[in-house]
């Protein structure tokens, strides 16, 4: 049988291959708790090039102008999640409020 301190050992070496892989995706760590293991992520807001994005438009006669809107409005904002385990030992993740 396990002891808590092997069955919390293991759910921390889940947290911490989970928040390697968010930071190697961009996601920079803003606050970190291993008592109960949870942690706060950000990425932040990309720069979209509209001048690039005005001429892709042009030269596909307005096609672009549905991955315009999508790159402006979708992946370029701001993304800020939670990652932590729950009691059963599996990682979760939510978004939270970016108000």
């Amino acid at each position: 049988m396990k002891t808590n301190n092997t069955i919390f050992d293991e759910n921390l070496i889940k947290f911490s291959s989970v928040l390697a892989s968010k930071t190697s995706n961009g996601f920079v760590v803003l606050e970190r708790n291993d008592k109960l293991p949870y942690a706060v992520l950000l990425k932040k807001k990309k720069k979209v090039d509209h001048f690039f994005n005005f001429v892709i438009f042009c030269v596909t006669l307005g096609l672009w102008s549905i991955a315009w809107i999508y790159i402006t409005q979708v992946s370029s904002k701001a993304k800020k999640i939670l990652i932590a385990i729950d009691e059963d030992g599996n990682p979760f993740e939510e978004k939270c409020y970016m108000g």
